[in-house]
């Protein structure tokens, strides 16, 4: 299920993707949210050729309604499986075995599964750094729930059951904020043995990265300013990783200028990024999307002042539009 907004061209791409995947039983459900280019004439003439996409055509949005809550509940009732499959418009799936393999992932108690989503590499430090950011933030979600402990997912590349969605009344405890159509339904209502993650290098789903630091600042501030709404326990084991983040580096800099004959602090600091460039490059390798460990000492640098700046934005951000 795809949820878009003047998305032609991506879905030119991503349609015949979707509709070659390997599954003996499948609809693509793609819901059209009041674009105005030729997304849904595209749609229509597709659909006549192949029965399997089915359109949502979203007209008005009702007063007090977010757009994307809004367009993924009509598609999610429309569907046909209880297995809803998300992805977005600038995705593209690692191959036609993708649905099969985050599919393969249910079992009968299964009700979430969290599939990984990196970006496309590019060049550029802008495009080095969201790749970093994406890989950190996949590592602690898809850790997280292999321990039996899941708080997050990302809409990119997430399944769960239509029964549980409507059940819990979708998006309704949270329509007031705007985002956590996927990471915060996934922390109201995941547990550790109804979830599983999928790391497999057939499930993921590759995105076209932002070009622009503005444009790439704005969707995270988006992203980030739900997490104020996780669970309790959850906001403070994230909140106590970016803290010792941020101080490994400022106190490894006092320390080094007051005390510049203590070795221990430099040496602790290279440790620390020794092990952090060893676990990023055995997650790349292990979903099969390899990363350029050799730059992770100034990106997790880098990554530190990002935690200070974006997080204290986000924190006091209180209205953003969904599409980004």
């Amino acid at each position: 299920m795809v949820c878009a907004h003047d998305e032609e061209g991506n879905l030119r791409e991503l349609l015949p993707k979707l509709l070659s995947q390997n599954h003996p039983h499948y609809e693509v459900v793609i819901v059209d949210d009041r674009s105005n280019d030729g997304t849904f004439d595209f749609l229509r003439e597709t659909a006549e050729h192949d029965k399997r996409l089915r359109i949502v055509k979203v007209e008005h949005l009702p007063n007090h309604a977010n757009g994307k809550k809004y367009g993924l509940t009509l598609g999610i009732k429309a569907a046909h499986y209880d297995i809803i499959l998300l992805t977005d418009a600038d995705c593209r799936p690692a191959g036609e075995n993708w649905l099969q393999s985050m599919a393969g992932c249910f079992q009968d108690k299964t009700q979430f599964v969290l599939g990984y989503s990196p970006y496309q590499k590019l060049g550029g430090l802008l495009n080095l750094f969201i790749r970093y950011e994406t890989i950190v933030t996949g590592i602690q979600y898809l850790s997280f729930a292999l321990m039996g402990n899941p708080y997050m997912g990302v809409g990119r590349n997430l399944a769960y059951r239509k029964s549980l969605f409507l059940q819990n009344k979708g998006f309704n405890e949270y329509l007031g904020i705007t985002g956590g159509d996927d990471d915060l339904f996934v922390n109201k209502h995941a547990r550790g043995e109804t979830t599983v993650a999928c790391i497999d290098p057939s499930s993921i789903t590759v995105s076209k990265p932002k070009q622009t630091w503005s444009e790439f600042v704005q969707q995270k501030i988006r992203h980030l300013s739900v997490g104020k709404y996780y669970r309790f326990k959850h906001r403070v084991v994230l909140g106590l990783f970016s803290l010792t983040h941020i101080l490994s580096w400022f106190l490894a800099a006092v320390l080094v200028y007051l005390q510049p004959y203590f070795w221990w602090v430099p040496a602790a600091v290279v440790l620390r990024l020794f092990i952090v460039s060893g676990t990023v490059y055995s997650f790349s390798k292990r979903v099969g999307h390899k990363f350029d460990v050799w730059a992770v000492p100034l990106l997790d640098f880098l990554f530190a002042i990002y935690y200070i700046s974006t997080g204290t934005v986000a924190l006091v951000t209180k209205k953003v539009q969904w599409k980004n």
